[in-house]
């Protein structure tokens, strides 16, 4: 049985005690949960600070950690996708009250009282999840004693009911290879957040995107394109955001852009090949 690395908790000397029998690792552990804390977090591929962005994880995200060095860094899973790889391990702290809402602006501050003149203790991203124990005025309060705008918060349960929306309110973002916020996004995580947020299961890379999601059509009918259809091309992905317009993000733009369909397809062609697949969800 061949096993996907990037969502496979296993390496030659450890792996989760769920896959022995199935991988050779010279140990295997139970992992323990824990939660992001901090706003967001980068999800590296190897234990250094200059290690390349997999991903990003996100404030109230689960994790199970199956290693901790003494240099600082954790081993983990995300839970929402699977998808493994190191994070600093003071990101993290214990899974304790479930989270009540998630962030809902593309980014709110968090407040040291109810006052907007107080200097903010911080910035979570769209998507962020926390536990709110009281509100006071237009503010929610977490258990964390954050006081944040209650108008940029939504239920934890609540969904969006259209992810082309969601994506469009990313447009103006910078690029950024593994990132999941308006800080920095890539073409996937785009996709994977605006899935997300409408309560739809997104893998993180776009060739897992490609195998997981949709029906597939032809990828040659470009005339019969509907919004939220996916194009995708080797390493890249990008939204159908009307049947003239391709929504994404991407380096060349080094941005999230909605520019034209037809010279789109042809500059990601020239680079990229024809697309790969076109998928319908």
């Amino acid at each position: 049985m061949t096993f996907d690395p990037r969502t496979t908790p296993a390496r030659g000397d450890l792996a989760a005690r769920h896959l022995q029998g199935q991988v050779a690792a010279a140990r295997f552990v139970d992992g323990e949960g824990r939660v992001v804390i901090e706003p967001q977090t980068p999800l590296r591929a190897a234990p250094a600070p200059d290690a390349p962005f997999v991903t990003e994880a996100l404030m109230g995200e689960r994790v199970t950690v199956y290693e901790t060095t003494e240099e600082g860094w954790a081993w983990v899973q995300l839970e929402s996708d699977g998808y493994v790889g190191w994070l600093a391990a003071g990101a993290l702290g214990t899974a304790e009250a479930p989270p009540t809402h998630r962030v809902s602006a593309l980014r709110t501050l968090a407040f040291p009282g109810p006052s907007i003149k107080a200097p903010p203790l911080g910035a979570l991203p769209f998507g962020a999840r926390v536990t709110v124990v009281r509100t006071q005025g237009p503010f929610a309060v977490t258990d964390t004693g954050a006081f944040l705008p209650a108008r940029h918060l939504a239920p934890v349960d609540s969904v969006e009911t259209d992810f082309v929306a969601v994506a469009e309110r990313f447009v103006g973002a910078p690029y950024l290879w593994g990132g999941k916020t308006v800080l920095g996004i890539d073409c996937s995580g785009l996709v994977q957040v605006a899935l997300s947020a409408c309560g739809l299961a997104c893998p993180r890379d776009s060739d897992m995107q490609e195998r997981a999601l949709g029906a597939a059509l032809d990828p040659a009918a470009s005339k019969d394109l509907r919004r939220g259809d996916l194009v995708f091309w080797k390493g890249h992905v990008a939204i159908v955001r009307d049947p003239e317009t391709l929504l994404h993000a991407n380096a060349f733009h080094m941005a999230v852009v909605a520019e034209p369909l037809a010279p789109a397809l042809e500059r990601i062609g020239a680079a990229a090949g024809e697309p790969t697949a076109v998928k319908r969800l």
